[in-house]
């Protein structure tokens, strides 16, 4: 059930780059990153990761090349994995022409940092041979040196000169398949510097709040950050930066999306805190249904309100609702209809079951 929002997005218009075969810019779908924490050079290891990333719901993955058997591990990594590789390079120029020798669909690099012109044009070379994109990345925490001593400290212009400088650098080579970013681990810095950059720049941006913390903190830094941005119409793909399990950073990156319905992947679910009204434990009953649930990739939406008071006028608005009622009588809807009571007992598995063939509806229609 698709409820109108009360607001419409409008996007940026950007140029589109490609990253393997994810379109990212233009009218294309604001993608989802993360980034491994193994050892690169574990391959069985980095290969489990990327599959666990990829299955909670992410477009893209960046890998980390610190040296010369990790970018020349890529080579295997990619052979069993299905979404496309950004390999984060730093400073050496040939762990980024081998990491896009060996399947790495997009660099992550600051031109600047890479070395002299012929370096640079060495990278440039590997990328376009290799069908390779660019993310001209700039971080707060590492600003070009005569930058720093201009601005004395990170500030929007600052972040915004180092961008422009580092694609000049790429654009002088003839190499324009590239998108940007602009972080910093201040939420309001970075919020500055990417809407100053987006007046005066056409290509993709890749949002983040860089360093944001553990779960919590790092989620609502994060979701502020970003999601502003977004309300902006700004940002064509997104990486929660977490002190946590990768996979905790696509999970809270779809939610931002999911809750500015600029994505619909999966269900969504809307709940009530819980209070002595409630005829069934709502909380519990949400973290249950959460996991049963984390299966399914179709756009569904799941209300789940513990008393009569706002259950009604939620279900109503949703694909499945369940509202609590006396007694453990509580009230089953479908498609907004009231459909028939059901007992406590049972909710969680019926509630399963009508998710998954509302699921089951849509997926063949698609």
């Amino acid at each position: 059930m698709n409820i109108r929002p009360f607001r419409e997005i409008k996007r940026r218009k950007t140029k589109i780059v490609s990253v393997g075969d994810v379109k990212i810019g233009g009218d294309n779908p604001i993608s989802v990153q993360s980034m491994t924490n193994t050892l690169t050079t574990d391959v069985k290891a980095t290969i489990k990761q990327i599959n666990e990333i990829q299955s909670e719901g992410a477009d893209l993955v960046r890998v980390s090349c610190p040296d010369e058997s990790s970018s020349k591990s890529l080579k295997e990594i990619v052979k069993h994995v299905n979404i496309p590789i950004i390999a984060d390079i730093h400073f050496h120029f040939k762990r980024a022409i081998e990491a896009a020798e060996n399947g790495a669909s997009c660099l992550r690099i600051n031109p600047g940092n890479i070395g002299d012109k012929k370096k640079i044009r060495e990278v440039i070379k590997s990328a376009k041979n290799n069908n390779c994109s660019i993310r001209v990345g700039v971080n707060a925490g590492s600003l070009e040196k005569d930058i720093l001593e201009k601005y004395k400290e990170p500030c929007p212009e600052a972040l915004v000169e180092s961008a422009l400088r580092n694609i000049k650098i790429l654009e002088d080579e003839d190499f324009f398949n590239l998108k940007v970013s602009v972080k910093s681990s201040d939420v309001f810095l970075s919020i500055k510097a990417y809407r100053q950059l987006s007046k005066v720049t056409e290509y993709p941006l890749h949002l983040g709040i860089t360093e944001a913390g553990g779960f919590v903190s790092g989620s609502i830094k994060s979701s502020i950050g970003i999601g502003s941005l977004l309300l902006d119409g700004i940002g064509d793909t997104i990486r929660i930066s977490l002190s946590d399990d990768p996979v905790e950073e696509v999970k809270v990156g779809n939610e931002i999306l999911k809750s500015l319905n600029l994505r619909n992947r999966g269900v969504k679910i809307i709940s009530c805190p819980s209070c002595a009204r409630q005829g069934f434990q709502v909380i519990d009953t949400v973290k249950i249904l959460e996991e049963k649930l984390s299966h399914i990739k179709a756009p569904i939406t799941l209300s789940v309100i513990g008393c009569v008071v706002n259950g009604p006028g939620e279900a109503a608005m949703t694909d499945v609702g369940i509202t609590g009622g006396k007694k453990g009588n509580n009230m089953l809807y479908l498609s907004g209809v009231q459909k028939e009571k059901v007992l406590t007992d049972d909710m969680i598995s019926r509630v399963v079951k009508e998710v998954e063939k509302k699921a089951s509806e849509l997926e063949k229609n698609q």
